[in-house]
């Protein structure tokens, strides 16, 4: 099962790094500035400097966390490639749940388990919602009845005899 819209492997670490951080930094953004707006003093010009202070300070973090994930995820995902020798969801879902172990290992082994078993689960639905949405995609072009090969069937008799406009 090839992928190919996507880098190789390589350049897809970066590229999932990258898009991790930008993501983090972007729903960060949006996160912390309505807690920064809401937790701030009243009137419009605090809650504004308590927004973008907020923006400032947390939403880096955000993004860098996201960063570790994606990039983790990603080399895990590539070593997986390499040492089945084939691309299918199941890297996915196990790449997850060893990023969500490595990521919690500092916090014991329950907790690595834990999070190795939310991160399998949570591939898991995103690689199965991928794959219905591609069969139901999939469906909607369905391939009509075959054309016969033989041309006296197509075509209706004329009533101009065998004058045609485009040749």
């Amino acid at each position: 099962m090839e992928e190919y819209t996507r880098e190789p492997c390589p350049w897809r670490i970066v590229d999932d790094c990258g898009g991790a951080f930008t993501m983090g930094i972007i729903g960060g953004g949006i996160f912390q500035a309505i807690k920064g707006f809401r937790n701030s003093p009243q009137g419009v010009q605090h809650r504004m400097k308590g927004s973008f202070f907020a923006i400032r300070t947390r939403a880096p973090q955000l993004g860098g966390s996201f960063a570790v994930w994606g990039g983790l995820f990603s080399m895990i995902d590539c070593s997986m490639v390499k040492i089945r020798g084939k691309e299918d969801p199941w890297n996915s879902i196990t790449s997850g749940a060893m990023t969500g172990a490595i990521l919690a290992a500092r916090n014991g082994p329950v907790a690595m388990v834990g999070s190795a078993a939310m991160g399998g689960i949570l591939l898991a639905l995103i690689e199965g919602a991928g794959i219905l949405l591609t069969r139901f995609a999939s469906s909607q072009f369905v391939n009509g009845p075959p054309i016969p090969e033989d041309s006296s069937q197509l075509s209706t008799p004329s009533p101009f005899g065998s004058y045609q406009q485009y040749q």
